[in-house]
């Protein structure tokens, strides 16, 4: 995993969801000596604003179901989690991982720890990210297949011509509408199931 550049935290928006106490004010405080554009929110909110890219969040199982609501209700990119727990114990390791936290510290706060703990949060979500990207990528892929595919059998069935020349009409039919062979074999496909459907009233 690369860590990511410290430039890259300068105005990154942070979300500190911690009780207005010492520590709270600590770590906001610290997180704006390092560049980072933070703001505090409590009570727990019922959402993650747009733009956060990291969230430190308060672990206590009094509110549990608020915490495990906000990590898991955000639309869209979810930020890095970092979670900040009093003590160890079953209870708060099992919210921990219904969250997906990336990072945990210790009450009381103390300043050493807080760029660890971002940068490494921020290096594993970047990794997070990319497999995600790559992941996607490759369903779309299997899924491009499995339409050449299926209409290879349509134009084999319907035209009585072989799997090498049926995906040669497919190859030449992109190459003539300057179009991916993907888009000609959900063409052929829509074409086939419009064909094939019942007849309104028939």
């Amino acid at each position: 995993m690369a860590m990511p550049p410290l430039k890259s935290l300068k105005g990154l928006p942070v979300l500190v969801v911690h009780p207005p106490d010492a520590d709270g004010r600590t770590l906001i405080e610290h997180l704006r000596r390092i560049g980072c554009h933070a703001e505090a929110a409590w009570p727990i909110p019922r959402e993650v604003p747009a733009k956060v890219a990291v969230m430190f969040l308060s672990i206590d199982h009094e509110y549990r179901t608020d915490i495990i609501r906000l990590a898991r209700g955000v639309e869209g990119i979810p930020p890095a989690i970092i979670a900040i727990v009093d003590y160890e114990n079953p209870r708060t390791l099992e919210v921990l991982f219904d969250i997906g936290v990336l990072a945990a510290m210790d009450r009381p706060i103390r300043p050493f720890g807080v760029l660890t703990n971002l940068l490494l949060a921020r290096g594993l979500w970047q990794e997070k990210q990319e497999q995600q990207k790559r992941l996607n990528k490759l369903e779309r892929r299997v899924s491009s297949l499995q339409r050449i595919q299926k209409a290879k059998a349509i134009l084999m069935a319907i035209h009585g011509i072989g799997e090498e020349a049926a995906y040669e009409t497919i190859r030449q039919q992109a190459m003539s509408k300057r179009v991916s062979m993907d888009e000609i074999a959900t063409s052929i496909i829509n074409a086939n199931e419009l064909l094939h459907s019942p007849k309104i009233g028939g």
